[in-house]
């Protein structure tokens, strides 16, 4: 099997930033555990994918498998991209003042749309840590289709108890029709707050994933 793994190159991030105490025997070097090593675990995905370990399986584990492997629901073609770069008070540290508070949202249709999300793989290794100081407080933003709408720039707020979708982008969606009057006040960590126009459920795909997620 040596041969068919993809073996990684040496970490680049800063040995100095590593945990001494946590070895990976996949990378052969410190800095995380081999039970965390998301390199590892890729791997390993990839090459079950091909169909190599499934004798380490049980019986029980290589009919989980199979039944696993059934091809995932194809997403629908996007008939529309939308472009959103949303602005506030303070983003990523950064503070704004009110008269610079930036909402834009451009469309492309037809031919122009690309399918990003398909060429996009949601997955990090070492290599992503180098030249980031860590901690760090940079934003990680996603491209997702959502309805039949390539929506670029998603931010993922993990920080978040909701999920927000600028009236104008689901106009831009053309699902408008899908909204249900509903007001919530929602308040930030900055004590401000506003209140929505309602609620909206819409599929959203991500890698093989169909979940109808609530806005």
């Amino acid at each position: 099997m040596g041969d068919k793994v993809r073996w990684p190159k040496e970490m680049r991030s800063n040995p100095n930033r590593r945990n001494p105490d946590h070895w990976c025997e996949f990378h052969n070097d410190h800095g995380h555990k081999i039970t965390d090593c998301r390199l590892l675990q890729g791997e390993v995905d990839h090459l079950l994918k091909q169909g190599y370990l499934t004798k380490l399986f049980s019986e029980k584990g290589k009919q989980a498998y199979m039944k696993n492997r059934q091809e995932p629901p194809k997403p629908p073609s996007p008939k529309r991209t939308v472009n959103i770069i949303s602005g506030g008070k303070e983003i990523n540290g950064v503070t704004y003042t009110a008269a610079n508070k930036v909402s834009k949202v451009t469309i492309t249709h037809g031919k122009r749309v690309r399918h990003d999300l398909e060429e996009e793989s949601i997955t990090f290794d070492d290599a992503d840590a180098d030249g980031v100081l860590t901690p760090h407080n940079n934003a990680l933003v996603i491209p997702l289709l959502v309805h039949d709408t390539n929506v670029k720039q998603v931010l993922i707020d993990l920080g978040s108890s909701v999920n927000i979708i600028l009236l104008r982008v689901l106009n831009e969606m053309q699902a408008e029709n899908k909204l249900v009057p509903k007001a919530h006040t929602l308040s930030g960590f900055d004590n401000s707050s506003v209140v929505t126009k309602g609620e909206v459920t819409l599929t959203t795909f991500a890698e093989g994933v169909v979940k109808d997620t609530k806005f």
